[in-house]
């Protein structure tokens, strides 16, 4: 091979996995190390918070590949994924299972340097993940079951620091759920009328004009859920002041969906990384810090 095809093969497979489009691992970060943060009291191990990260970027590439694998026959005729290098004959199927399956496996060497309760928590989030893409053919919520795909760092948290899954994990990961539900209808806006034709079940599809309040909705379930959490996890002012800045957020998500332009309501999606960065940060600064307070 020339330099520069296998410059194209290793584009493309950058491309499979997302490495050019980090706002996914991102969405799936921000709910883990809020999980992270809240089962250890502010103080977590250095370890703990490098495993989950990894092995949040780890499977959240694998299961980009795994998406286009069972999606091919779909994304070709989407404007937005037709460029897909499965969809498009850049990699071959069978080449994405095999990506998929590296990573997961890379994940799991990760996986094991925590405790056993997380390690069985990771075969469920493992299934969760590579389920996920059908329930696009026959649930017109997919954005639901997917807030638990990329919510499952939360249990798997609890888990490794607590070894118990304590009632405010479940809340934490419902919160997920909704947020999930908000910000994945955003992006099915953006593809409304090609899911349509060609037969995906989304949020945005099944809620038809009322998607702009559906997702509103979301969002204000989801600050809700999150002040529980606030109150179960006995955090502090900095927390509440985060759900404040996170909910300011959300309303300027509104300014740009309303209009449901394409571009308005990808950049709404996109901005959920701020979202969840507020939160973290209300987190973080609700415990004290040493040498600080």
């Amino acid at each position: 091979m020339t330099r520069a095809q296998i410059l194209a093969r290793l584009n493309a497979y950058e491309r499979l996995i997302r490495l050019d489009k980090p706002i996914g691992t991102l969405l799936l970060l921000w709910p883990t190390l809020w999980a992270v943060w809240i089962a250890s009291a502010g103080r977590p191990r250095g370890d703990v918070v490098l495993v989950f990260s990894i092995g949040t970027l780890l499977m959240r590439s694998a299961g980009c590949a795994v998406n286009d694998y069972i999606d091919r026959g779909f994304d070709g005729h989407v404007e937005r994924t037709r460029d897909r290098p499965v969809a498009s004959g850049e990699i071959r199927p069978w080449e994405a299972l095999v990506v998929a399956a590296v990573l997961a496996l890379v994940a799991f060497g990760f996986v094991l340097f925590l405790n056993p309760l997380a390690i069985k928590l990771s075969f469920a989030a493992l299934f969760v993940a590579a389920t996920y893409p059908f329930t696009k053919r026959f649930f017109w919520f997919p954005q639901a079951y997917l807030g638990i795909a990329f919510g499952f760092g939360i249990p798997m948290a609890f888990g490794a620091v607590l070894n118990a899954l304590p009632p405010v994990c479940w809340w934490l990961l419902l919160a997920n759920i909704f947020w999930a539900l908000a910000y994945d209808t955003e992006y099915a806006m953006v593809d409304r009328e090609d899911d349509k034709r060609v037969g995906i079940r989304t949020a945005a599809v099944a809620l038809g004009r009322h998607d702009v309040a559906g997702v509103v909705s979301f969002y204000a379930a989801t600050l809700a859920v999150l002040a529980g959490v606030g109150a179960l996890a006995g955090l502090g002012i900095p927390y509440y002041a985060g759900l404040g800045v996170a909910a300011g957020l959300m309303g300027y998500h509104w300014s740009l969906i309303r209009g449901r332009t394409r571009e308005g309501c990808f950049r709404a999606f996109m901005h959920n990384n701020w979202v969840g960065a507020a939160i973290f940060a209300g987190i973080a600064l609700s415990y004290p810090v040493p040498g600080l307070w």
